[in-house]
Parts: C-alpha cells; structure tokens; sequence
C-alpha cells in the first residue's frame, strides 16, 4: 500500500514558498502521491434560498492543474492526483488539454480522479447541466482518452463533436482516471472503464462496496490487482497507535493508496502540517 498526503487546501494560505515547502517536505518523507481537493467557486451563504454545503465562498481552494504545475517544477518523484476533479462542469477538450500539460511537466507524475460533485452553483456559474452529469461523464472520460492516444480525432457523441482536431503536446501515457462516488452507477462505471476508485468513507463502510467493485472487474474481464483503491485517512481525533491500525485496516480490505488529510484538526501553520505527515509516517512506517 501506497501512503500519500492531502494537500491542505484549505488552511496551507498563499504563500507559494510554503506551498511549495509542503510539497518537497511530503517527498522528501517519501509520500508517494499527493491529493488536491477541487472547487472551483465557493457560494455565499447569504444568497436567496441559504446554502448549506460544506464550503463556501470563505473556504480558500488552489486550482489544482495551475497548483501541479508549480509543484512538478519543484518536486522529482512525488506523483500528483486530483481528488476529485469535478470533471462534468468543465469543458471536456480543455480539461484533457490541462491534464495533459502537467502529465508532461512533471514526466508522467499525474492521476487523475474525476466525481460528478453535488455543489448545482458551481455547475450554472460554469454554464453545464447539473441534472446530466453522471451520462455525460462518462462521454467525456471516452473522449479525453481518444484525445490523449493520437494527435488527430474525430468523434461524436451525444455531448460532444470533434472534428479531425487533436491535443498537443500529448501526454508521455495514457493519464490514469479514477472515479469518486458511492452511488451503484458510479462503482459500475468505475468497474467498466476507470482504472481505480476513491472511497468516501471509512474502511468498515467502504470494505463491501470495494468487494462488490472486485465482483463487477472480474464481470467485465478486468484483474482487480490492477485496480487501485484510494482511501484517506484523518489525524484529527487520532493518535499514533490508531494511526498505525486503521493504515492496517485500509491495506486488509485491499487498498493500495492511503492518503493523510492534516484540514481540521486546529493545526496553525503550514509547518504543523508538515510535522502532522511527518508524524503519521513514523507511525506507519
């Protein structure tokens, strides 16, 4: 099992030294990934009709393509993944396009994991349909993979339309796609077409779901060892001990990334994050 760190989007600020600093402390303890948390807007709470989503216009959030981009020039080996990219409230091209420059900045360091999200403002701000989403990922994910394997394509669905126009500079692969979400349409299209799966729950929750996705990999001619499982874990409320036994308890059920979320737990500064993944290492070797 691969241990990564959450990129604390919301309490690292804007230095870019010390978002930087993070970055190279996290590889430097040999964190293998690094996952940045995605908005694009944040609601006022004082609009018409109130709004009771988990972030709003308050909560401070780092684009996450401009953010991998800054730290591939400033990092070797730590690979960077979105976590996770509201993918159907972007132009399809434009985020293949993006995913691709980074995948070529940083030498092949990007993964790319895409939900359908649950914030319906951000969705008319950016002028896409919230009620399609699901469907219309699914397109998308097709299309950006036909994008991303030759330099010219035509293809046409029911969302989308390119005609014999291509990326460049391409990606140096095929950018992994791993797909966030708990509903059955999510885990089978993730069994179907995706190359791994975030959990959004703990590993008592998640560990029938992960082997219902093992079911529906070997349905679909797919070996789940080549399946990746993305979990988080918290240090707020935790200590070493527990640390140590809930990575235990994700690596068991089949997990092969376990990434460390250091956001809400009273931590003032960039350097107590630092010292918060530097912690948790120790204490899961």
């Amino acid at each position: 099992m691969e241990f990564g760190a959450v990129f604390p989007q919301t309490e690292i600020g804007n230095d870019p030294i010390a978002i930087r600093d993070y970055a190279q402390a996290a590889e430097d303890l040999d964190f293998s990934h690094l996952l940045l948390y995605d908005h694009v807007l944040g609601a006022d709470r004082d609009r018409p009709g109130g709004f009771d989503g988990p972030y709003d216009k308050d909560t401070p959030f780092h684009e996450p393509f401009v953010t991998m981009g800054y730290l591939a020039c400033a990092t070797t080996t730590i690979e960077f993944s979105t976590a996770v990219l509201i993918l159907p409230q972007r132009q399809t091209a434009l985020v293949a396009k993006q995913a691709a420059q980074v995948d070529v900045l940083s030498g092949g360091r990007v993964r790319l994991g895409i939900g359908t999200g649950w914030n319906h403002i951000e969705y008319e701000a950016l002028g896409e349909n919230f009620h399609n989403r699901g469907k219309r990922q699914e397109e998308q994910v097709t299309l950006m993979r036909e994008l991303w394997a030759s330099d010219s394509v035509s293809f046409e669905g029911k969302w989308h339309k390119v005609n014999q126009a291509g990326l460049n500079p391409l990606p140096m692969r095929q950018i992994p796609l791993w797909f966030g979400g708990t509903a059955d349409a999510v885990i089978e299209r993730a069994a179907r077409m995706g190359d791994g799966w975030f959990p959004l729950f703990g590993h008592k929750q998640s560990k029938p779901t992960i082997e219902r996705l093992h079911e529906l990999l070997a349905k679909n001619g797919r070996d789940p060892a080549e399946f990746g499982i993305q979990a988080q874990a918290q240090i707020a409320g935790g200590n070493p001990e527990r640390w140590a036994e809930n990575a235990e308890a994700w690596r068991n059920i089949g997990t092969t990334h376990l990434a460390i979320a250091t956001m809400n737990a009273g931590l003032k500064t960039p350097q107590d994050h630092i010292d918060a993944i530097r912690n948790y290492k120790e204490a899961t070797g």
